[in-house]
């Protein structure tokens, strides 16, 4: 029996970074909140999944009457955000079952192509498919520390890493049983952390995250082009 799909859309935080007093994920593109872009786009691949929404716990009310002014068909389980991305996947997954695919993706994610969702979703569910699964991209850019002593990194070996980002529940929950810690950059650092081998998928150029007013600019020209 195949696994059933939880995708857990992580859009807790404030976006202090961002400036002005509405949360990132609630800006809107093309007359279109951030967040509904992004859950939408994931469903156009899998029509079927679940979908859990973590959101800022002061901010719950307003993604409501956002849902109810564009008129948001999606069934979605609402979950209050913790004080750190951690604790926000933490909560999200006490609703996720076992013997479950679970995708986290950022909230803020609105352009994820349909086409990486379902190529994910259909390694996952192979006979022998990964228990975990991650797109990424090769870095182009030179890398240097500023730390004097350290050698520059070999960007030949780095990868920048994207969401959404595929395991199966029941391990990526049991993950989520260590201390936090703040090394803890997403979920992947977080299973490898309790062992789970990681495997990696080419990501996409235009799947970006929007965290500061430049990222928004882009994201506008992206609609309107």
């Amino acid at each position: 029996m195949a696994r059933p799909v939880y995708a857990v859309f992580v859009a807790g935080g404030s976006g202090t970074r961002m400036g002005g007093g509405v949360p990132k994920q609630f800006l809107e593109l093309g007359g279109i909140p951030v967040l509904q872009r992004t859950v939408e786009a994931f469903l156009s691949a899998e029509p079927s999944a679940n979908v859990i929404t973590v959101l800022p716990a002061g901010h719950v009310d307003e993604w409501k009457e956002l849902c109810l002014r564009h008129a948001v068909s999606f069934p979605q389980t609402i979950v209050k955000g913790g004080i750190t991305r951690f604790h926000s996947v933490l909560a999200a997954l006490e609703k996720v079952p076992d013997g479950a695919i679970v995708s986290i993706h950022d909230g803020v994610r609105p352009f994820v192509p349909p086409a990486l969702v379902r190529s994910m979703l259909d390694a996952m569910s192979a006979p022998g498919g990964p228990e975990a699964l991650i797109p990424v991209l090769p870095v182009t850019d030179t890398l240097r520390s500023i730390d004097p002593s350290a050698p520059a990194p070999d960007r030949s070996k780095l990868v920048a890493v994207q969401t959404p980002q595929m395991f199966r529940s029941e391990i990526l929950k049991a993950a989520y049983r260590q201390p936090y810690d703040t090394s803890f950059t997403d979920d992947a650092t977080v299973a490898e952390r309790s062992g789970v081998v990681i495997s990696t998928i080419p990501g996409d150029k235009f799947n970006i995250k929007i965290t500061t007013q430049d990222d928004l600019k882009l994201a506008r020209f992206l609609i309107d082009s």
